[in-house]
């Protein structure tokens, strides 16, 4: 499964130029995807991944 950052509920913009991407479960900003950065460090997945919940539409 990949891992996509933008749709974890962790996820978030920094609007930091050189830091752009955050993640909230592990604590850190990144110039790349936080999901990446977890790989490289520690060679495993992102154990933290947890998709957003949308809310539904009452109609």
């Amino acid at each position: 499964m990949r891992i996509v950052c933008q749709k974890c509920q962790f996820y978030y913009v920094t609007w930091e130029k050189n830091r752009p991407h955050g993640c909230k479960a592990y604590g850190f900003k990144s110039q790349i995807i936080p999901s990446a950065v977890v790989k490289q460090n520690s060679g495993a997945e992102c154990s933290f991944y947890n998709p957003k919940q949308r809310e539904q539409s009452v109609q």
